[in-house]
């Protein structure tokens, strides 16, 4: 595995160091699913868990989704993996799930968290609220918070790479 993040200058202004302790997490989930085929993307590799890389690359598309569309801007985005027949459905893959989409799709999420967040400085509050509590949030909790999501995946991406293929990395 090759190793292409970057950590935030350790000077950096607040918005600059959350964006990107974000962004150094986000590299490091998709360098945890390099050069992988497929089929071990797909790999439940820590039984008896459903968790596997792409489900991971999958759930953190439907959790950019989530905050930065339907509670920062009140976006009435729709689920892209899951239904309510299947509240998991991220996780749940058939051998016709690719990388190439979930990878695709993961991205565009990104982008679209990146364009969406930038309209809005750190204490402004978000547009929607939390589809369970109703709460409101500001963009800085939301970086937070999403900072330590894609932290507690990584730990989890860890595991399951090294059950893969045994690479490890910190």
């Amino acid at each position: 595995m090759t190793n292409e993040r970057r950590e935030p200058a350790t000077t950096a202004d607040e918005r600059t160091m959350l964006e990107g302790w974000l962004d150094y997490h986000r590299q490091t989930l998709a360098w945890k699913c390099e050069g992988l085929t497929d089929a071990q993307l797909r790999t439940a590799a820590v039984e008896p868990s459903e968790l596997s890389l792409m489900g991971l690359v999958r759930h953190m598309a439907e959790v950019e989704r989530g905050w930065f569309r339907k509670v920062l801007t009140a976006e009435d985005a729709g689920p892209i993996y899951y239904t309510e027949e299947d509240p998991d459905g991220e996780f749940h893959l058939s051998e016709s799930d690719t990388w190439e989409e979930a990878y695709a799709t993961w991205q565009s999420e990104i982008e679209t968290a990146r364009r969406n967040a930038a309209r809005f400085g750190l204490d402004d509050i978000t547009e929607g609220k939390h589809r369970r509590t109703g709460e409101r949030f500001n963009l800085r909790w939301l970086y937070t918070h999403m900072i330590e999501e894609y932290a507690r995946h990584n730990g989890h991406a860890d595991l399951l790479r090294e059950r893969v293929d045994g690479a490890t990395g910190d």
